[in-house]
């Protein structure tokens, strides 16, 4: 089962006067990308631009609101996110559990989620450009 791992973190903890602390995590992340690779259980990881740089689309009346900026105003931010194809849940739990988060005096977090996957369509072939992982 594919899992994706949401980071979320303060924004305000990337500050320069982290330097150090932001090259620990760095080196972090990669040796467990490099390890989840090794294993063939790595699917992609990857760091999120600033919540100043985002777009919201809501849905209202049957037209598109755009928004700068993230969704909600939050202590904590997205930051980044992997999607690993473990096992089971614990599996999922242990890899989490290993993932630096940035967070002084707050405390950032791991969010879990299965990926189970696009239903299947009527009329396709199955494995005919279709994203389900759903038998995985």
């Amino acid at each position: 089962m594919r899992y994706m791992f949401l980071l979320y973190t303060n924004e305000d903890e990337r500050a320069e006067s982290l330097v150090e602390e932001r090259e620990k995590a760095t080196q972090a992340h990669w040796a467990i990308m490099d390890e989840t690779r090794r294993l063939g259980i790595f699917q992609g990881a990857e760091p999120l631009a600033p919540t100043s740089t985002a777009t919201t689309v809501r849905h209202r009346d049957g037209k598109a609101l755009i928004t700068d900026g993230p969704f909600a105003e939050t202590k904590e931010q997205l930051a980044g996110y992997y999607i690993l194809d473990c096992k089971d849940l614990d599996e999922a739990i242990s890899w989490a559990a290993k993932i630096p988060i940035l967070c002084r005096g707050t405390a950032g977090c791991v969010e879990v989620r299965p990926l189970p996957g696009l239903p299947a369509r009527e009329g396709v072939p199955a494995g005919d450009g279709e994203l389900s992982h759903r038998d995985r």
